[in-house]
């Protein structure tokens, strides 16, 4: 099965409209297809349609943004009931602190002679809730500043960066805890970009795991393909299900297109099983 269950729209850092999405990921083969926008659902019922216009099965998504040992851990949620509003109060909660964070990183970025950040990203941007680095990132690219998105993170906006503005998003547990109660499966997103040690990734699995976690990406356009065998032996260490998806966000931008991605290695269990 051809399943890209990672992917994301103008409503959150995307580039696309989710009509746009569904008829890309359709052209190329995708057979099940979610979108995963990151603290939102706002783009569920334009993707659901336009999915199943085209034919194409269709999961509900999102991507919480959560906390973990201090590091912002991405925590994919499908088959949610985007109805359920523990779910959408707990999804607002961290827009709010999106905004805020937003706020603060155009703040940074003045400091270090980067005016009208905030204006800037904003152009890029559906909503001040959905603020993300990658909006800032943009307007830095369109103003000359940077020539690609991937130096402007380099420079400005990953730790250690004039940019960067470390921020706490909900609990590890209360993002596993909203999936399930909105009867999702929760899954951990693009594990190899967390830079963990070997001891903080072993934590992250048990707690994981211990709080109602199904699955892990294995084959994901945000990990090298080298990666890709690890995770599928932590996946059936930890008894955890693989999922698949490619995080698209642009045409131009990203690593991987929808739907182009190898299959999952035969040892595991696909989550959409």
């Amino acid at each position: 099965m051809n399943a890209d269950l990672h992917s994301h729209s103008v409503f959150s850092d995307g580039t696309l409209t989710p009509e746009a999405l569904a008829s890309r990921a359709h052209r190329n083969g995708v057979t099940l297809w979610s979108l995963t926008d990151h603290d939102t659902l706002d783009g569920q019922v334009s993707a659901q349609n336009a999915a199943v216009a085209l034919g194409l099965s269709y999961l509900t998504g999102v991507e919480i943004s959560a906390s973990f040992l201090g590091k912002s851990i991405h925590i994919v949620g499908l088959g949610v009931d985007i109805q359920n509003l523990p779910l959408q109060q707990g999804l607002e909660h961290i827009r709010r602190g999106r905004w805020q964070r937003g706020q603060a990183m155009a703040s940074a970025l003045e400091v270090a002679g980067i005016p009208d950040a905030w204006q800037g990203a904003m152009r890029f941007a559906s909503h001040p809730e959905t603020v993300s680095r990658a909006h800032f990132a943009r307007y830095l690219v369109q103003q000359g500043i940077c020539p690609t998105i991937h130096a402007v993170f380099q420079k400005y906006l990953v730790p250690g960066r004039p940019g960067y503005v470390p921020h706490q998003w909900a609990s590890l547990q209360d993002a596993v805890g909203w999936i399930a109660g909105a009867g999702g499966l929760a899954v951990i997103a693009h594990p190899a970009r967390y830079r963990l040690t070997d001891m903080q990734e072993y934590a992250l699995l048990c707690v994981f795991k211990e709080c109602g976690g199904t699955a892990i990406e294995v084959v994901t356009g945000s990990q090298q393909p080298s990666e890709y065998s690890h995770y599928a032996a932590q996946a059936t260490y930890f008894g955890l299900k693989a999922s698949r998806g490619s995080d698209f966000h642009c045409p131009k931008e990203s690593r991987v297109d929808v739907g182009s991605l190898p299959a999952l290695p035969p040892e595991c269990v696909a989550v959409w099983e």
